[in-house]
C-alpha cells in the first residue's frame, strides 16, 4: 500500500474520457494533424520530379503540346510564373520524341498549313492573297528560326500589286526581325545569307531591299555599304583562305617529321586583285596573203589595129583587101591589166585578267626541339641541326611552290616550345548527381517521417492514455481537519499493493516516503482515519 500526494482531481472514469475537454480537443487535433502530415508526406514521395520540356512557347504551341501530352497519358503541368511546360523527369525524352514526330513546337506563327483549312464559300481574291502572304511570312520566319543563334523571327513582306505597265511596276520589299539568344550575335556572312534566302523566296525581290534588325532595334544590314566595300571583304576572305591553304600544306608535310604539336607556320600572301582588260591588233608584214585578184588581157593584130585621129573616119571598116593569117609582118598589139588585193597577217586579241595573282609569299615556320630517349629512359629535347633545318626549308619551298623571281621568302627557325600545362581531369560526377537519387531520397525521407510520427508522436500519446485508463477508482480525497489553510486542498491517494505492480508504482512509493519523512504527524493522522473508517 502506497501513499501518493496529488494536486489534481482525477475522475473515476478511465482513458480518454478521464481527460479534460481542452486536453481532449488538443489530443484529437494532434492526431488529425499527424494523419494529415503522414498522408501529405506519402503523396509528396509518390509525386515525380518535373523537368522543363519547352519554354518561351506561343499560346498556340502550348495548347497543341498540352493536348498531345494529354492524349499520350504523359503527366505534365504548366509553370504559373513562366508558362513553361514541365513533365515528369523519367518521361522527358519520350515526350520530346513524340512531339517531334508531330512537328511540335512549330515555333510560333502559321505556315502553309493554314491553306489546307477550309476557306469557306465566297472568299474574295483579296483574302486569298492576304492568307497566302501570311503563310509565306510564317514559313520564312520558321526557316530563319531554325538557325542555331536565332530564338525566334518575324518576317514582313511588302508585295505591291502587279500591273501590266512596266513603268508603273514597283519592286517588293521585306523586313526581318530576329530574336537572338542571350550573348549571341550574327556575323556578316549569316546576315547576308538571311537576306539572300528571303530575296530568293520572293519573285523580283532584290537583296538590297531586305532589311534585317535584331530584338534591340539595331540595324544589321547597312544600306550605305558600297560595292567597293563588299569587294574588299570578298578579297580579304579569299586571301585568308589562300593563306590557310598554304599553312595546312606546310604543317601537313612537316607533322610526320617533328610531330603535330612541334610545328607552327604562318603565311602572308600579297595578292594582286587588279582587274585589267586589253584589246590588241597586230599586223605581220612578212606574211602577206592574196585576198583577191582580177586580170584583164587584150590582143590586136594587123588591120584590127585602130589608128588615126579618133572620129567617124577612123572608125570605118577596112578595105576588102584580105590579110593573110600567116603574115608575120602584120603589126600585133596586146594589153594586160591585173588587180590584186593583198591581206596582211592581222591579229586582234582581247585579254581580261580577273585578278587574284600572287605577287609575293612570305612564309615563317617555327620548329620545336626534337625529342629523344636517353640511356636512363628519360625523354630529352635536342635542338635541330643546320642540315635538318636546311632540308626542312627545301620541303617548305616545294610545298608552297616557291618562286624566287617574284620575291618569295621562307624563314625556318628552331626554338624550344613551352610545354602546355597539364589539363586537370574533369571532376567525376558527384553522388548527388546520380540519376534517380532524388526520387530515392524522397522515398527514404518520407519513410523516416512516417516512422517518426508513428513512434515519436502517436505511440507516446497512446501509451499515456493507456496508463491513465488503468488507474484504479480507489482514490479517495481526504480533507485534513485542523490543518493549515494552505494545506486544505492537499489530497492523498491510496493504492492497493496487492497483485501486479501498477505503472508508476515506484514513483508513488518514493513520493509517499518523502511525505512521511517531511510531515510524519499528518501521515499518522491519515492512517488513523483510515483505520477508524475501516473499523466502522
Amino acid at each position: 500500500m502506497a501513499l501518493v500526494k496529488t494536486d489534481d482531481v482525477v475522475h473515476p472514469s478511465r482513458g480518454f474520457n478521464g481527460l479534460s475537454l481542452l486536453r481532449q480537443l488538443g489530443l484529437m487535433a494532434g492526431l488529425a494533424a499527424s494523419v494529415a502530415i503522414g498522408f501529405a508526406i506519402v503523396q509528396w514521395s509518390q509525386d515525380p520530379s518535373y523537368r522543363m520540356l519547352y519554354s518561351n512557347l506561343s499560346e498556340q504551341d502550348s495548347a497543341d503540346i498540352a493536348n498531345s501530352l494529354q492524349s499520350a497519358a504523359v503527366p505534365y503541368k504548366v509553370d504559373p510564373n513562366t508558362g513553361a511546360i514541365l513533365v515528369a523527369g523519367n518521361s522527358l525524352h519520350e515526350a520530346r520524341l513524340k512531339l517531334a514526330s508531330e512537328g511540335l513546337p512549330r515555333g510560333g506563327g502559321v505556315g502553309f498549313e493554314m491553306l489546307d483549312k477550309d476557306q469557306g464559300f465566297g472568299v474574295s481574291q483579296f483574302m486569298e492573297g492576304a492568307r497566302y502572304q501570311r503563310a509565306l511570312e510564317g514559313e520564312l520566319a520558321r526557316t530563319i528560326s531554325s538557325l542555331n543563334r536565332v530564338r525566334g523571327a518575324r518576317v514582313h513582306l511588302a508585295i505591291p500589286k502587279q500591273t501590266a505597265f512596266a513603268r508603273a511596276r514597283k519592286k517588293p520589299k521585306a523586313s526581318v526581325t530576329v530574336d537572338l539568344f542571350a550573348g549571341r550575335t550574327l556575323d556578316e556572312g549569316q546576315i547576308i545569307a538571311i537576306s539572300h534566302m528571303v530575296a530568293a523566296s520572293i519573285p523580283s525581290l532584290e537583296v538590297s531591299d531586305v532589311t534585317v534588325i535584331d530584338q534591340k532595334g539595331r540595324l544589321l544590314t547597312s544600306s550605305d555599304s558600297s560595292s567597293d566595300m563588299r569587294v574588299s571583304s570578298t578579297q580579304f576572305n579569299h586571301r585568308k583562305r589562300l593563306e590557310d591553304y598554304y599553312i595546312k600544306r606546310i604543317e601537313g608535310i612537316l607533322s610526320p617529321i617533328v610531330g603535330e604539336a612541334g610545328v607552327r607556320a604562318q603565311v602572308s600572301a600579297d595578292i594582286d586583285f587588279t582587274v585589267t582588260e586589253q584589246t590588241q591588233e597586230s599586223f605581220n608584214p612578212d606574211l602577206p596573203a592574196i585576198r583577191s585578184e582580177q586580170t584583164f588581157e587584150e590582143r590586136r593584130t594587123g588591120s584590127q589595129m585602130l589608128s588615126g585621129v579618133p572620129g567617124s573616119l577612123s572608125n570605118q571598116p577596112p578595105d576588102n583587101t584580105a590579110v593573110s593569117a600567116g603574115d608575120e609582118s602584120a603589126p600585133v598589139s596586146s594589153t594586160i591589166r591585173a588587180t590584186r588585193n593583198y591581206e596582211l597577217d592581222r591579229t586582234i586579241s582581247h585579254i581580261r585578267s580577273g585578278g587574284g595573282d600572287i605577287k609575293r609569299l612570305s612564309i615563317a615556320v617555327v620548329l620545336d626541339d626534337k625529342q629523344s630517349i636517353n640511356e636512363d629512359g628519360e625523354t630529352t629535347r635536342v635542338p635541330l641541326t643546320d642540315d635538318e633545318i636546311t632540308r626542312i626549308t627545301s620541303l617548305v619551298k616545294e610545298a608552297v611552290g616557291f618562286n624566287g623571281q617574284r620575291g618569295d621568302s621562307v624563314n625556318v627557325i628552331n626554338s624550344r616550345f613551352k610545354l602546355p600545362e597539364e589539363v586537370e581531369p574533369l571532376p567525376e560526377p558527384s553522388f548527388m548527381d546520380t540519376p534517380g537519387l532524388w526520387d530515392t531520397g524522397k522515398q527514404i525521407l518520407a519513410g523516416a517521417a512516417i516512422f517518426f510520427l508513428l513512434f515519436g508522436v502517436l505511440r507516446p500519446v497512446l501509451r499515456e492514455l493507456a496508463a491513465k485508463g488503468e488507474v484504479m477508482p480507489a482514490q479517495v480525497m481526504i480533507q485534513e481537519q485542523g490543518a493549515a489553510p494552505s494545506m486544505q486542498n492537499d489530497q492523498l491517494t491510496l493504492s492497493a499493493g496487492g497483485g501486479t505492480a501498477q505503472p508508476g508504482y515506484e514513483n508513488n512509493l518514493n513520493t509517499a516516503r518523502s511525505i512521511a519523512t517531511q510531515d510524519p504527524k499528518r501521515v499518522a493522522q491519515v492512517v488513523n482515519n483510515w483505520v477508524a473508517t475501516d473499523g466502522g
